[in-house]
């Protein structure tokens, strides 16, 4: 067996050949790997504080954003909780309702300094709605204003390598993911807010008839 640049097995095929595909079995390792740490890593504490805001919000208005792919994640956290039976808006939509006092918003962005979250989770703020911020940068601008901050670990767009050098960053010791740009962080924000659904099923005695009851019929 021969190995990649990044130390990783390569397949070999029938032939005694590399394998062709090399790189996604790599990246489809290193993704997998990925989810479970970032899995194993969450403050739990800090997933039971947003059960409970979310949970306070049954009767008031839960609000979702981000955006590139976090945004898709927050629409897809959205649609699931809108099967749950929740008051739920992405942020964006033309037919978004105003926010009020006693919201919450759900913001996610690996970075936490994309500007329309930031902006989203200002407004929010100011009007008195809570936010839950989904982050790998506690520190970060919305970090700061969020009421909960719960840590997702992945690279970002932030964690780009200093060195463009690929040798370079070997001998100093730099490492950074095979997958591009944030893919990480959404990656696991999806696998994390995917098993915060079925976890808040099971606290609201929701099965997956009733899901599908709320589920789209004309599609």
């Amino acid at each position: 067996m021969r190995r990649n640049p990044f130390n990783r097995q390569v397949v070999v095929n029938g032939l005694g050949g590399l394998n062709k595909l090399k790189w996604l079995q790599a990246a489809a390792d290193e993704i997998v790997g990925c989810i479970k740490k970032s899995i194993e890593g969450l403050d739990m504490k800090d997933v039971e504080k947003l059960i409970d805001l979310m949970l306070e919000s049954r009767d008031r208005k839960i609000f979702t954003v981000g955006m590139g792919r976090s945004g898709f994640v927050a629409r897809g956290f959205a649609l699931r909780l809108m099967n749950l039976g929740f008051s739920v808006y992405f942020l964006g939509e033309t037919i978004t309702p105003a926010a009020e006092n006693g919201d919450l918003l759900i913001a996610i962005s690996g970075t936490g300094a994309t500007k329309m979250v930031l902006t989203a989770g200002s407004a929010a703020k100011d009007i008195g709605a809570r936010v839950a911020a989904i982050t790998s940068f506690p520190k970060s601008p919305l970090g700061k204003m969020a009421d909960l901050v719960v840590l997702v670990r992945g690279k970002t767009k932030a964690d780009m390598p200093k060195e463009e050098d690929y040798l370079t960053r070997q001998i100093i010791g730099e490492r950074e993911p095979l997958t591009p740009l944030g893919s990480i962080f959404e990656i696991n924000s999806m696998v994390f807010l995917d098993s915060l659904v079925v976890e808040l099923m099971h606290r609201l005695g929701r099965t997956e008839a009733d899901l599908k009851r709320r589920h789209a019929t004309i599609e």
